[in-house]
């Protein structure tokens, strides 16, 4: 599928700043399941910037800027060809060794409604894909809330818990993943952040999002998608992977300002 993105972000940086410097994770790589066409990022000092593969493998980018506006505007716009292979990205070449995705963080502790039913279950080929799979429809169901059970679901530093009551709000897709990955680790399956865009469907709109990918030694990484409730498909543009959504920041600013707020977003698939 050939995925055109437009995506453009405001950095509040506040007045009184004499030099900033912003850790970019926002350029997409061509791998097994997509082929980067065209990507531009476009900021004040960009041209600049110093471009390293950082230590997941990622396409990184330092940007410094003296005396930066009060708001900081970040345009991006791409053309990807991406490709369904069930969410396999298999084994590409020159990756950090899977084991290093076992460590876990703040973020993805094990949440034992998650883990519980599975710390007996097999794991080993050909146990493993169907024990992920069933792991993603139980985050679905503990994270989602579609169970009246208690749960508890973290993202972004926080912590919510429900017990027997709907939410008033969904979870984040980051949420979903922490919660994956952090049951993953637990059943010593190493297991990574991903972001990323996805297209609109019917029941989510086009997104900067997030799943998870976890390791199976016959395949290689797997795809999975908590939030969706299904693996990757040619919908998703893999842009970053990490250990969490704190390593994996689509922005990162020095001095420290707040999330980076969506001005504009579109995602369309060529007709």
């Amino acid at each position: 599928m050939n995925i055109t993105v437009r995506h453009q972000l405001s950095l509040g940086l506040g007045a009184g700043v004499a030099r900033s410097v912003q850790h970019l994770l926002l350029t997409p790589q061509t791998g097994p399941t997509q082929v980067v066409r065209e990507w531009s990022i476009e900021m004040p000092g960009f041209d600049d910037a110093a471009r390293f593969i950082d230590g997941f493998g990622n396409a990184a980018q330092l940007v410094s800027q003296l005396k930066p506006e009060v708001e900081l505007v970040i345009k991006i716009a791409g053309v990807v060809d991406t490709v369904d292979r069930n969410g396999v990205i298999g084994k590409p070449a020159g990756e950090a060794p899977p084991g290093l995705y076992r460590r876990p963080t703040p973020l993805t502790k094990a949440v034992g409604a998650i883990t519980s039913r599975f710390r007996n279950a097999p794991k080993g080929v050909p146990d493993r894909i169907p024990l992920l799979h069933a792991l993603m429809a139980r985050v679905g169901e503990v994270v989602g809330g579609t169970e009246p059970s208690q749960s508890q679901s973290q993202g972004g530093g926080e912590q919510s818990q429900s017990q027997g009551e709907a939410k008033a709000e969904r979870p984040s897709a980051s949420q979903f993943a922490h919660a994956f990955i952090g049951a993953a680790r637990a059943l010593e399956i190493p297991a990574r952040y991903v972001t990323g865009y996805v297209l609109a469907s019917e029941d989510e709109p086009a997104m900067f999002h997030a799943w998870a990918e976890a390791w199976d030694d016959g395949l290689g990484w797997i795809g999975f998608d908590p939030t969706l409730g299904y693996c990757p498909t040619d919908s998703h543009v893999r842009v970053a992977v990490g250990l969490d959504a704190v390593g994996t920041m689509p922005v990162r600013s020095v001095p420290a300002v707040g999330s980076p707020q969506v001005l504009a977003m579109s995602i369309e698939a060529a007709q």
